[in-house]
């Protein structure tokens, strides 16, 4: 079966995803509550015995939610950096000391026959990370809650065969809604979230290699539609090169109430 993944929900309400071969399965993020994740992982046929470990990428409730129960009751293996492990304790309660590990940013670890990476991003979080996975020939990319892509992210995303892209907001819905300017400048800072424009951007600088297939991810519910975020990343990649290629490319949708479809990469 190869490299496969399913976002199980993606959004400012809770953030999951399951990332899986033929080895091995990982959660990332646990934004949920624990019976809410079960639920989840049951609608793509996976049970929680299924899962290896989880790995964070932040301290922020949207991410960690069900962090604790669920690893305590599943005795699963959690990994995330010292720093964030420091933010999200006192949210998370105490894991048995056999299930915590420390995976330090930008370093790489194995489970069976999948390799993980971490890499760190630009949020208003302690020491935030995205995290790429390979296996059988095959890369996917996570990168979402950051406030922009670095060259060093640039690099970190090169060769993706599919990736998972924060396209967070459409500028001028956030500037009009109703948050206040405070909370508009953090989103909107880089330290925030990507703009509809800016994944665009990125992906400008991406598509030269065997990346096909990009799914848009943390929608915010108020400020940004799946469709528009679609339309605004399709024109900024219009307008910058003829290296794209609609028919060898597709952007992809992810929900905030259900999981997407399993992607089969390699």
């Amino acid at each position: 079966m190869g490299l496969r993944f399913t976002v199980l929900s993606s959004g400012s309400t809770g953030n999951a995803t399951v990332v899986s071969t033929d080895l091995a399965t990982v959660l990332v993020d646990v934004g949920f509550s624990g019976k809410k994740i079960e639920e989840l992982l049951s609608e793509r046929e996976i049970s929680a015995q299924d899962l290896d470990a989880i790995f964070v990428t932040h301290e922020h409730s949207d991410h960690i939610k069900g962090l604790g129960a669920f690893a305590r009751k599943h005795k699963l293996a959690v990994y995330a950096n010292e720093k964030t492990w420091g933010a999200m304790k006192r949210t998370i309660g105490e894991i048995p000391e056999d299930q915590c590990n420390i995976l330090p940013s930008d370093s790489v670890m194995e489970i069976a026959d999948l390799r993980i990476e971490s890499y760190a991003i630009s949020h208003d979080a302690i020491e935030p990370v995205g995290y790429c996975f390979q296996a059988d020939g095959g890369k996917l990319s996570l990168a979402t809650d950051l406030g922009y892509v670095s060259d060093k992210v640039m690099r970190q995303l090169q060769n993706s065969d599919v990736m998972v892209l924060e396209s967070n907001h459409d500028v001028n819905m956030l500037r009009m809604g109703r948050y206040p300017w405070n909370i508009k400048r953090r989103i909107l800072g880089d330290t925030g979230h990507l703009s509809n424009e800016a994944a665009g951007e990125a992906l400008c600088s991406l598509l030269t290699g065997s990346l096909r297939r990009v799914y848009l991810a943390h929608l915010s519910q108020e400020h940004n539609l799946m469709d528009l975020a679609k339309l605004t990343v399709n024109t900024v990649l219009e307008d910058n090169g003829n290296f794209y290629r609609k028919d060898e490319f597709a952007l992809c949708d992810t929900y905030h109430d259900r999981p997407t479809a399993w992607d089969i990469i390699k």
